[in-house]
């Protein structure tokens, strides 16, 4: 079984284009007809789906779509019409809806776009037009996008430079228009008045104990009380730009009160912020010795969020933390002050032996709800050598969509070229939408059971809600508080219908399913993207050789990889490893081709010959193996691994290896253990990181200086080609990977070796003859695992 093609480290050259016009991949392409076909099918029927990823042919519509009136669908390709009669019929529950009078000259020869066969995705601006009653209207006038900065300054001199340069850069790259806030914590949180620029003003809160909402507006002098008198400061004594304090004011179409306070256009406060982290200062507070510095994260992003409530409700506004330490204090504390206490480990965890930890999980759940309810963000930049708390954390920035990187330090370029990259404008930009949602149509008998993903469920109830329900479910609706060109959601199927089709043949032999996403992009527009695929049922399941066909191995990894991850963080005593084997053996024994107790003679379709490669791989990734991992760190990857697309969550689990040499252009290589040559360098891919590793003699002759001499130019070239390589993948990439270059025996080496299949251990070493390296495991090779799947797939 375990033949060349299937023991490759990379997967077979794919389109080059693989998610299409529409940005969708499914885990099987033909779908069984019935509840029990489907479950016979082994992996769910699952949709990976790419809301807004660019691309060059997708038209935009000045109108709003025309909808069905029955099931509200939108009019689609696959729509039937009758041009003489001007009726088209709704696919999805075969309504016959007349064409309204501006569609009168619909004809066979003059087409809407909406009807063209290459349209399945099709946008359309409702800015200009917003007579869609269906579509989510924004009750806001044009909003630019705000930007609060929040700050933890309990950090030595070194990080607090990085930080600062790093904001300074920002700040500089900001929009003109866009409005930006600024607070700082330690043991206190301070907000900062930018439009009193005369002197710095703060408001002070105290850090250890929770603040409800509404004190937080009153402190502030936000509060229905502060705006009917007049707020802080003489009575009717007017701010800066005129406007009387306290009162509500419109500023760039931007309602609600204090904006002129504490949120201004980054062109008018760029001096006032400059100034202000030139006099910011570490924290000021005394921490005495064996102790923790006092860290009031949780408060710090309470007040961010009720300031965000009250001075742009509805509107794009991110809230951006730059955490460097764990919190100890108030709540969303993980730690105690204690610095005898560790902070809570995986093994911990299991044995609930961490204090905090369901208290600071319940206290981000219910941040993260306040902020999907006011439709604002949190993204995280996590620098620092401990947890700072991003497991905590993590439901609230994946509810929100939020971004998350997670670092050793504020001065390395992981951070540095992350933060930066929210910024940055154009075609290397990451293309931030806000204010999104997704509505999901499907045919009779297709059920949704949830998403995974950056997004929160609007509990739209309907006839296609399943019982099961997996992620965000018992919805047909999801909020996507803020969505970019990279966001990918995985949406869960079930089949509703027990019988078979009907035997006259007059079942309709396609299925249907219809993406709705509204936003709002960076320049204010409305926008409702519309995607509609179809896909063919299948009568029976074992030994259809359309379902075969269609299944699609790198995406049913990671869907696997996904539904493993959430099983792992919501079902106590969930054993991974255990369950991705027996799916497998399943899918082996239903799908392979044997003779009954005979291992030899199984065979696998190329259609599924590849997919026990990537879970041999995926039992041995990050996603699996928490061991050696902190909760943090396991956090962010899996957070990573739900938002990114099919191909780089695919890279995640099993890395792609390129090999260079003098003798042979660059080529894909195994990844396993015997690809590592002295004379070689290898390029390691796995998404997190990227690796130069120089085969021994390569290091050798690159420490003797022969790249200097003219006679070696092509040694030279050798050591540049993977590093220009690697540029290109750090370059498209966010978060942006940590750069590895090391070599053959050095301790960095550790990198590669953990990802290469050990067909190489101190085992059995002498049977291998010679190999340029071993790995140091207990780990089964990939040739061992196989024999086993085989042995166990074929008994009776």
């Amino acid at each position: 079984m375990a033949t060349p093609d299937m023991m490759g480290g990379a997967p077979p050259p794919a389109a080059a284009d693989p998610e299409g016009i529409d940005g969708v991949r499914m885990s099987w392409n033909a779908w069984p007809r019935t509840k029990v076909e489907a479950s016979k099918c082994v992996i769910p029927i699952a949709v990976s789906i790419a809301p807004i990823r660019a691309h060059p042919e997708i038209p935009t519509l000045p109108y709003a779509p025309l909808r069905c009136k029955t099931c509200v669908a939108a009019l689609n390709p696959f729509c039937r019409v009758d041009f003489a009669a001007k009726i088209w019929i709704c696919p999805f529950c075969f309504q016959r809806n007349h064409f309204p009078p501006h569609y009168s000259g619909v004809s066979e020869h003059n087409v809407p776009a909406e009807l063209y066969p290459q349209y399945t995705t099709i946008a359309y601006s409702l800015s200009s037009n917003p007579g869609d009653p269906h579509a989510p209207q924004s009750n806001v006038a044009a909003v630019p996008p705000v930007y609060l900065f929040v700050l933890d300054t309990c950090m030595i001199e070194e990080e607090m430079g990085f930080v600062k340069s790093a904001l300074r850069r920002a700040i500089v790259s900001l929009p003109d228009n866009a409005l930006v806030g600024f607070i700082s914590y330690g043991t206190q949180v301070h907000v900062h008045e930018l439009g009193f620029s005369d002197m710095n003003k703060v408001y002070i809160f105290r850090g250890s104990k929770e603040i409800a909402k509404d004190q937080v507006l009153d402190q502030l002098g936000l509060g229905p009380s502060s705006r009917r008198g007049g707020g802080p400061g003489p009575a009717g004594a007017a701010g800066p730009g005129g406007y009387p304090r306290g009162q509500p004011v419109v500023q760039n179409g931007l309602p609600g009160p204090g904006v002129n306070r504490f949120l201004l256009p980054a062109s008018d406060c760029e001096y006032t912020l400059n100034a202000l982290l030139d006099e910011l200062q570490t924290d000021q507070w005394p921490v005495p010795p064996g102790s923790r510095a006092l860290r009031c994260t949780g408060v710090a992003l309470n007040v961010a969020a009720g300031l965000l409530g009250a001075c742009s409700p509805g509107t794009g506004a991110r809230i951006i933390a730059l955490v460097g330490g764990p919190c100890t204090e108030g709540p969303g504390t993980i730690v105690s002050k204690d610095l005898s206490e560790p902070v809570r480990s995986h093994k911990d965890l299991d044995k609930d032996a961490a204090p905090f930890f369901q208290k600071a999980v319940k206290f981000y759940d219910s941040l993260g709800k306040q902020l999907v309810s006011q439709g604002h963000v949190l993204d995280l930049f996590a620098s620092a050598l401990d947890q700072v708390g991003v497991a905590e954390m993590k439901v609230a920035v994946e509810n929100t969509g939020g971004l998350v990187v997670l670092s050793e330090s504020f001065g390395h370029s992981v951070f540095k070229d992350s933060f930066k990259r929210l910024f940055e404008e154009g075609e290397h930009s990451l293309g931030l939408c806000f204010n999104g949602a997704l509505e999901i149509y499907c045919s009779k008998d297709i059920k949704i059971q949830g998403a995974i993903g950056p997004c929160t469920s609007l509990e739209k109830k309907g006839v296609a809600v399943a019982d099961t329900v997996i992620g965000q479910g018992n919805t047909t609706a999801w909020k996507l508080c803020s969505l970019d060109k990279n966001t990918n959601l995985t949406i869960f199927f079930d089949i509703s219908s027990s019988e078979k089709a009907n035997p006259f043949g007059t079942t309709n032999p396609q299925l249907y399913l219809q993406f709705l996403t509204s936003y709002q992009t960076p320049d204010c527009q409305t926008m409702l993207r519309i995607t509609t695929v179809s896909r063919r049922w299948v009568e029976s399941v074992v030994g259809s050789e359309e379902l075969v066909q269609g299944f699609d191995q790198e995406t049913a990894a990671v869907v696997m990889a996904r539904l493993c991850s959430h099983k792992m963080e919501m079902e106590e005593g969930f054993d991974a490893t255990r369950w991705l084997d027996r799916n497998l053996i399943r899918l082996c024994s239903k799908f392979g081709d044997y003779r009954k107790d005979d291992p030899s003679s199984f065979t696998l379709n190329p259609c599924f010959s590849l997919f026990p490669q990537f879970l041999f791989n995926l039992r041995r990734s990050q996603f699996v193996q928490v061991f050696n991992n902190s909760p943090d760190e396991t956090a962010y990857f899996r957070m990573l691994l739900n938002r990114e697309n099919i191909t780089n969550a695919a890279v995640m689990i099993q890395p792609s290896l390129i090999s260079y040499s003098m003798h042979s252009p660059p080529s894909p290589a195994l990844l396993d253990v015997a690809s590592i040559a002295a004379d070689r360098i290898l390029l390691l891919d796995s998404y997190f990181s990227v690796v130069i590793f120089h085969g021994m003699t390569v290091a050798q002759w690159r420490n003797l200086g022969y790249q200097n001499q003219p006679e070696y130019q092509a040694f030279k070239e050798l050591l540049e080609a993977p590093i220009q390589d690697s540029q290109m993948i750090i370059h498209d990439r966010f978060p942006v990977p940590r750069l590895v270059v090391c070599d053959q025996h050095g301790s960095q080496a550790r990198f590669l070796l953990a990802k290469l299949n050990p067909s190489a251990t101190y085992n059995n070493v002498n049977e291998m003859g010679t190999v340029s390296d071993v790995i140091f495991t207990d780990d089964v090779s990939l040739q061992v695992f196989f024999e086993h799947l085989q042995r166990l797939a074929v008994q009776s």
